[in-house]
């Protein structure tokens, strides 16, 4: 931390008291950062952090009253400036999602979060959005198993690859050893589960060239 730059402004939303002592000392541990306030409920941040406007702010999702992702959306009106990291036990996807959505730019996994927290911080005020290697996992895994291409079945992925090359149905049908009519019944399938209702559209819905 230099002479003239302002310290990273913390403030913890939390119903676990041990936590949040958990919390205060990690961050009071480091010379660039500043806890500012501790709050138990949403109600409670919803009151309390507009007064201090902190810079970050660490959120649990479940808690007594509002929830965590629900004050997240609330506070985003009276913080502007600030930026949300969840910090949960909740590993599902719903709720990664669903954090996201409503405007967090990290999100961790409390168990053993401690030692990566101050480096954490310091991203999420630098713009960056840390998230824990597990989340980010199910997140890719989740992306990937909804990508367009993930709903056809080997036969369509197989049709719609020679589709891609421009060859028509017949043509599809030798070198397949199908049938015309089976060919269109697997097209119309394509079209369907792709939502398309032509080859180009079908191509370009799974990134393939027309």
């Amino acid at each position: 931390m230099t002479p003239n730059s302002k310290p990273i402004t913390v403030a913890v939303v939390d119903d676990d008291a041990e936590f949040r002592q958990l919390i205060r000392e990690t961050v009071l541990g480091a010379p660039d950062l500043r806890h500012l306030i501790d709050c138990a409920t949403g109600e409670e941040a919803l009151l309390e952090l507009p007064a201090v406007q902190p810079k970050v702010v660490l959120l649990d999702i479940v808690m007594p009253g509002i929830s965590g992702i629900d004050c997240l959306r609330r506070l985003r009106r009276l913080l502007p400036e600030a930026r949300f990291m969840m910090l949960t036990v909740f590993e599902d996807c719903d709720r990664i999602f669903e954090s996201l959505r409503a405007g967090a730019t990290g999100y961790l996994i409390k168990r053993g979060v401690a030692p990566r927290l101050v480096e954490s911080i310091r991203d999420l005020a630098d713009g960056q959005s840390p998230i824990s290697p597990s989340i980010a996992r199910r997140v890719i895994q989740t992306f990937q198993q909804t990508e367009p291409g993930n709903k056809l079945s080997r036969r369509e992925r197989e049709i719609l690859d020679w589709l891609a090359r421009g060859r028509q149905y017949k043509e599809i049908a030798d070198e397949l050893s199908l049938s015309v009519n089976t060919v269109r019944t697997h097209v119309g399938r394509i079209y369907e589960k792709l939502h398309a209702h032509s080859r180009r559209e079908a191509l370009a819905r799974v990134g393939a060239g027309a």
